[in-house]
């Protein structure tokens, strides 16, 4: 629990209360390596705050490409979207799971069920607090992952991502990169030599 609450603390202050209510309505939970802990189309009823090790999400176009939609991490670097393994829009509408997370390696998390965030919501006013500002974070990081895919070639997803998650690169294999920029592996490669060219001359 320490991990998330300092997380929690960086949104909003927690008192003892508060704290020993949100450990009260979750649970810690270790995770193989290579599970699908969420599957499109199944409930996306639960929340998982990774505590250690390394997981991705995905989904299958109309084609039946699948793309890696997120990386999901707890790093220096992470971001609201990478310390989450939660379809947001199935959690918050009760509806099937649109996208699917697998762990890469094996993981520890922190669980809440819907029921758990639920009350937490109803009974913690410092709780709800921090919700909405977790919602909204997530809100601005998928506009712009689903902006970065729909309006820039691969080039530049990946010029985008050498800037802004250098990161990925280090902790992520060439074919989950290739997956997240929505490439093959083939491309990416010359991709990455293309760019390594331009910033060299």
């Amino acid at each position: 629990m320490d991990a998330f609450q300092q997380y929690f603390n960086t949104l909003v202050t927690l008192d003892d209360a508060t704290a020993g209510l949100i450990g009260d309505h979750c649970r810690e939970v270790m995770i193989p390596r290579k599970e699908i802990i969420l599957h499109e189309g199944g409930p996306a009823n639960r929340v998982y705050f990774v505590v250690s090790g390394k997981a991705h999400s995905f989904y299958t176009d109309y084609s039946g490409k699948t793309t890696t939609w997120l990386f999901h991490f707890n790093e220096p670097e992470s971001h609201v979207k990478n310390l989450f393994l939660a379809d947001y829009k199935g959690f918050i509408t009760n509806q099937p799971s649109q996208i699917s997370f697998e762990t890469l390696t094996e993981v520890r998390a922190i669980l809440f069920t819907r029921e758990q965030i639920d009350f937490l919501i109803e009974h913690s006013a410092i709780f709800e607090r921090g919700m909405r500002k977790i919602s909204e974070a997530s809100f601005i990081r998928v506009y712009d992952r689903i902006y970065t895919l729909l309006t820039m070639s691969a080039a530049l997803r990946y010029k985008k991502l050498v800037e802004e998650e250098p990161h990925l690169l280090q902790l992520f294999s060439n074919n989950d990169i290739a997956s997240y920029l929505g490439v093959a592996p083939q491309s990416l490669s010359r991709i990455k030599a293309t760019h390594a060219h331009r910033t060299h001359l």
